[in-house]
């Protein structure tokens, strides 16, 4: 367990730990903020390209090897080549072979995508080898494409880890190879189904166009056919520089047919002497000038790209290389028998210049390419579910991300490297999870566990950087320390000092950009607790009993038996608020359940919900006026085939198939309802493996569905998908919206697509989409939307209906390769999940003039990073001692920011005063007249309690200045695309800047704290 550990340390960026021969004795890579440092002969970039020929068919061989982060094997495994039993790989072979390959023929040119690997290695390299990899990246024959930490997944990743991820490996690659660095292109090879948000984000972070392979088998069809597989990408609908060219691969990510050169392939070599019997070469040039010919009838220009690679290819790269060589050879001797066809080593990039310079006109997309399917009968929407608590993980694990991030930024000193490390381990293993095979949840289960313990260990270390921080925060004197510690398994009511301590202080984190608040809720053993600000202020509390499925958990080694409930208050922007909590021997303030009556009923002053004689939910009043609102759960059974023919595909961790059977669960629940001042709850427990909280907390105008689901029977032999039903009377017409990776809004509509014909032979999984925050459906006058508290498959296959799958068991393998049926245990029984959903239903703008849509999208943000809980023993240390010694609240910012702006980045750059930052714009366009409004932010007066040296903007990743980012240019079919960069630069004086609807803008700032 200790090995990968290990590698993700050895991962570490910049500042961190010594990587020999590339950076200087300052503890940085390179100088700060230097995106230029190339070498004055470099040739990198677009100047590196071949120059096609004019009049031929340009073939662009582009050799690659797509490295899974994790798949079959552990992160660590696959690096070192280990358990090969699971798969013959190992990326350290890869990377040495194919440098090796390329010095030695300087024709030659390969791409690398996947940074966690590739820094690995680089660590292990000596000066004079780095030296000639840099050699390489400045003639751009070793390129970097994609460049992000991970090849991301697209349908569960939220935009924010997406992000993250990408800045982080564009930073080391930046502060490693310079200007020459800097991927040009997006190389999303293999995530199952693409988003529109992705391609935004690519846009907004300067790459030229992206790639990828894969899309419904339908849609890819009629492509090829018409010669629109190569398009301009209008990824989003609020911002003028999102639009994008992407290109679809032709023969997915491989080589041609009978061309795989690799020593994992059986393809025939290149035999070329002259009085050899088995000389092949003109048999093997005929088939390769077929395949070219064939190809060239799908794509309008005379460029075509050829992937020469496959996973984990490269092992042996002078095998590849050698026969590539005589492929190029032999081809282009054919020109003097009149061929057309002039093949030569290429790159992405030099691809896409190629088809710049033709000066064709394209085809646009609008919409995205979910869902993915690869026949009739295998829709890869089952992974957008897959694993729920692994993405439960990833998405709590970013939470605490951000935390650490501004911790470490404003309290930490940028010249201690374990803090930096700490962090940086962080960062990476978020990177990590990004990955297409990791936040799927469609690697093995050996894989599985070790993502999760790799969160749980960068967790924990960064909790080294938090607990100093706030300590240098809190702490008056010198002489007294608090250990600020996390409960990492409140949503399971369960921790260790609430339970044991009589007298413990919470101290709350607030990441966001704007006064806060929270309903905590504490495992607890007693009954009466005094909860006090640091002025002595009581503030009334609520004692609930821990709900019986809770409580009988295996896995819960816990003796608490109730939850204190308090508001914790006005917990300032960007910092923290604490208060002292000590349990007291007085009157039992415990909330007694209330026994059920012939309507039951609970609310707040803007809604009550109303449950009926069977213990369902059955309507909710709004203002005074009652709306049709039901919920429920259900199963369908997941088909169980032999996966020989499409017909009997088995639903799996990657395929969503149900066999037709829908099975409701539990019509009539038992119910315990709780009424109290702080939040009205209502307990169902539909049968021995599902149940359920609905709760309204005060002056929400929320609902809050707690679910726990698991462990599901297998005992039938039947494999089963769980979800969740809300049932409305909105004529929603078929149509539907889901949210892209948690930032725009797509429009869905049941049994369409946009760009083909949809005959669904899988009506249920065909309608499946990823659901990373958000689903909504609306019509005239009313709207529900659903906000999730990790990414999940969802639908609306009936009008004024949305349902969202929460919990999968199979048992049987869908055949895509990972080679197990998704079957998760834990205990000795199935896995066990509990999460959240939150309802917002009513009109479409409320009384006070604020549309629901925004109210959606400020508690979309709070959902995601809320408060972050601390604890801390208090034994010992009385409160009048406390009151007096530490600092119980405390912000670097002067105020909140305006609602519809978000903070989204505030960390550490590159030096002892440099800080990255990102604003963010909340809302779309056409969602609120008031908050889709631009807004105007003033730098100096958000940061007044730092003087503020110098600000520059970059574009979204942070690896190029804004002014110095220019993209290629490509021409619609219709109408021509004008891509002019629009520089929005702060000005020394003012240093304001302007925020459109979605728009994101991120700064270098140098300032010092002067708090």
């Amino acid at each position: 367990m200790k090995c990968l550990v290990i590698v993700i340390l050895s991962l570490l960026a910049g500042g961190v730990q010594s990587r020999p021969g590339a950076h200087s004795g300052s503890g940085l890579l390179v100088e700060r903020h230097d995106f230029d440092n190339v070498r004055k002969d470099s040739s990198c970039g677009y100047q590196s390209c071949p120059i096609p020929k004019r009049g031929m068919t340009n073939v662009h061989l582009v050799p690659h090897s797509h490295d899974d982060v994790g798949w079959l094997k552990t992160v660590d495994q696959y690096y070192y080549g280990s358990k090969t039993n699971y798969q013959r790989a190992g990326v350290q072979y890869i990377l040495d072979s194919v440098i090796e390959a390329l010095l030695h023929n300087p024709e030659r040119k390969f791409i690398y995508v996947e940074s966690a690997f590739f820094f690995k290695w680089w660590d292990e390299q000596t000066v004079e080898l780095q030296d000639a990899v840099k050699e390489l990246v400045e003639q751009g024959r070793l390129q970097f494409v994609g460049g992000a930490w991970s090849m991301n997944d697209e349908a569960a990743s939220h935009y924010q880890s997406l992000i993250d991820q990408f800045t982080w490996g564009l930073r080391m690659l930046n502060d490693t190879f310079g200007e020459c660095g800097r991927p040009l292109t997006g190389w999303q090879i293999d995530p199952f189904g693409h988003s529109r948000e992705q391609a935004s984000l690519f846009a907004q972070m300067g790459y030229d166009g992206m790639f990828f392979a894969r899309l419904d088998w339908n849609d890819k069809s009629k492509r090829l056919s018409n010669k629109e597989a190569e398009m301009i990408w209008k990824a989003s609908k609020n911002l003028d520089e999102s639009d994008l060219f992407t290109s679809v691969l032709y023969n997915h990510y491989s080589a041609p047919p009978g061309f795989c050169f690799d020593v994992l392939c059986s393809d025939d070599p290149f035999v070329d002497g002259p009085f050899s019997a088995e000389n092949n070469v003109k048999e093997r040039v005929d088939a390769f000038l077929y395949f070219v010919g064939n190809m060239s009838t799908k794509y309008r220009s005379n460029n075509l790209l050829i992937t020469m690679g496959d996973d984990f290819n490269y092992m042996d790269a002078n095998m590849n290389f050698k026969n590539m060589d005589k492929l190029i050879k032999y081809t282009n001797a054919r020109q003097s028998q009149e061929s057309k066809v002039n093949v030569f080593y290429s790159t992405p990039s030099c691809y896409l210049k190629a088809l710049h310079d033709a000066e064709l006109t394209w085809p646009a997309k609008t919409d995205d390419f979910f869902p993915y399917a690869s026949d009739p009968h295998a829709y890869w929407t089952g992974y957008f579910t897959s694993r729920p608590t692994s993405k439960r993980y990833e998405r709590i694990g970013n939470h605490f991300l951000q935390v650490c991030k501004q911790l470490t930024a404003i309290a930490l000193s940028s010249t201690d490297e374990s803090y930096q490390e700490n962090l940086a381990h962080l960062r990476e293993v978020i990177g990590v999870m990004q990955h297409h095979d990791a936040i799927t949840g469609t690697e093995k289960q050996h894989v599985a566990d070790d993502y999760a313990r790799m969160i749980h260990k960068a967790i924990d270390e960064c909790g080294e950087n938090t607990d100093v921080a706030l300590n240098s925060l809190a702490s008056r004197t010198n002489r007294m320390e608090l250990k600020f510690e996390s409960c990492h398994q409140l949503n399971i009511s369960l921790c260790d000092i609430t339970e044991t301590k009589q007298s413990f202080i919470v101290t709350l984190y607030n990441p966001l950009a704007h006064a806060s608040y929270q309903y905590v809720r504490l495992p607890v053993n007693g009954y009466n607790y005094k909860v006090r600000d640091s002025v002595g202020t009581e503030l009334p509390i609520q004692i609930i009993s821990v709900t019986k499925p809770v409580t009988e958990l295996v896995s819960r080694v816990s003796t608490a038996t109730e939850e204190l409930i308090y508001l914790a208050d006005e917990i300032p922007p960007m910092g923290y608020k604490s208060f002292y909590v000590t349990e007291i021997h007085e009157k039992n303030r415990k909330t007694e359940p209330q026994p059920k009556q012939q309507t039951t009923s609970i609310g707040n002053e803007y809604l009550t919900l109303t449950f009926n004689d069977n213990g369902l939910l059955s309507t909710i009043n709004i203002d005074g006026r009652g709306y049709n609102l039901q919920q429920d759960f259900l199963f369908y059974e997941g088909a169980y085939g032999n996966n020989e023919v499409f017909e009997n595909r088995s639903s799996g961790a990657y395929i969503l198939r149900p066999n037709g059977t829908v099975t409701n669960i539990g019509a009539s629940p038992q119910i315990r309802v709780v009424l109290g001042d702080h939040v009205q709850e209502v307990h169902q427990i539909f049968n021995q493996w599902v149940s359920q909280v609905i709760r309204v907390y005060k002056h929400e105008k929320h609902v809050e569905f707690e679910w726990m689901v698991g462990p599901i029977p297998i005992e039938d032999g039947k494999g089963k998908e769980i979800v969740t039903r809300y049932y409305s009377d909105i004529q929603s017409a078929g149509t539907f919206w889901t949210d892209s990776n948690g930032r725009e809004m797509i429009k869905r509509i049941r049994n369409h697509r946009e760009t083909w014909d949809l005959e669904l032979a899988e009506p249920v999984a065909g309608n499946y989409y990823p659901v990373t925050a958000k689903i909504a459906l609306e019509d005239d006058q009313l709207r529900m939307a659903v906000l999730n508290d990790r990414a999940q498959g969802g639908t609306s296959l009936q009008d004024g209906v949305l349902e969202l799958m929460v919990h999968r068991r199979l048992l049987r393998d869908d055949a895509f390769g990972v080679g197990e049926a998704l079957n998760e245990t834990a205990y000795g029984a199935g896995l066990i999940a509990r999460g959240k959903h939150y309802l917002l239903f009513g009109p479409k703008t409320s009384q006070q003039g604020v549309s629901l849509q925004a109210s959606e999208r400020f508690l979309q943000n709070q959902v995601l990073t809320p408060p972050w809980l601390f604890v801390s023993d208090a034994t010992g240390l009385s409160f009048e001692a406390w009151q007096t010694s530490f600092n119980s609240a405390f912000t670097p910012l002067s105020g909140s920011m305006p609602a519809n702006v978000n903070l989204l980045t505030f960390e550490p750059w590159k030096g002892s005063n440099s800080f990255l930052i990102r604003f963010e714009h909340l809302l779309e366009k056409d969602e609120d007249p008031r908050y889709s409004q631009p807004v105007t932010i003033d730098l100096q007066s958000v940061f007044s309690k730092f003087r503020i040296v110098s600000a520059r903007e970059t574009t979204l990743a942070g690896n190029q200045w804004k002014e110095d980012s220019s993209r290629l240019k490509f021409f619609f079919d219709a109408v021509p695309i004008t891509q002019e960069t629009k520089v929005t630069k702060a000005e020394e004086a003012g240093l304001e800047f302007t925020l459109n609807p979605m728009e994101i803008k991120t700064f270098v700032l140098e300032m010092e704290m002067v708090f």
